[in-house]
């Protein structure tokens, strides 16, 4: 990471009030150094997954796209055996396209599409006042920020950020199978 993206990076997380902390966590420029909050309450530390390559996606249950959360659960299926995390980060910035809160959000992902991957609790991933998480990935990839629901983020094994994927790109897409198949070799 160039100096001068860490220092913006810096500003950005200070700016929206991510704090010192926050700011610092983000300078590193590891996806590992995050956390986000578990839906019935605690962290959820990226770094637990270290080592690992991890799929981040917003996501939203009311969403017209919701029918991916089902190819991201095919993902984590074919792939979790050779280490890929798959995580769920529901949003309301898109429309308020995620209505419910809490642990009805992994219940409606669970008995609408089959998800069993790990499922954040209600998250914001769009600036201002996203997410620390999402603030460093936009500092990273700057064109490539989450314009809707079902934006996906590929981090590779040493915590960078491998890929970026918009929300039109399908989960079984052979652009996200071979980018993922990728940084599991």
């Amino acid at each position: 990471m160039t100096m001068l993206r860490r220092e913006a990076l810096i500003l950005l997380g200070a700016g929206l009030g991510a704090g010192i902390a926050g700011a610092a966590r983000a300078a590193s420029g590891r996806a590992t150094d995050f956390a986000f909050e578990h839906p019935e309450g605690g962290a959820m530390p990226l770094s637990a997954y270290a080592g690992r390559p991890i799929l981040v996606v917003n996501t939203a249950t009311a969403c017209g796209y919701a029918g991916q959360l089902t190819g991201l659960q095919a993902l984590w299926t074919r792939f979790g055996d050779r280490g890929l995390v798959v995580i769920g980060v529901p949003s309301p910035d898109f429309g308020n396209q995620e209505p419910l809160d809490g642990p009805a959000i992994a219940e409606a992902a669970r008995k609408n599409h089959g998800v069993t991957f790990p499922l954040t609790a209600k998250t914001r991933v769009k600036m201002p006042g996203a997410h620390p998480f999402y603030q460093w990935a936009a500092a990273e990839r700057p064109g490539e920020t989450p314009r809707w629901n079902f934006h996906k983020y590929l981090i590779a094994r040493d915590g960078s950020l491998a890929a970026a994927f918009a929300t039109q790109v399908e989960p079984t897409d052979p652009r996200m199978v071979s980018g993922i198949a990728a940084t599991l070799d």
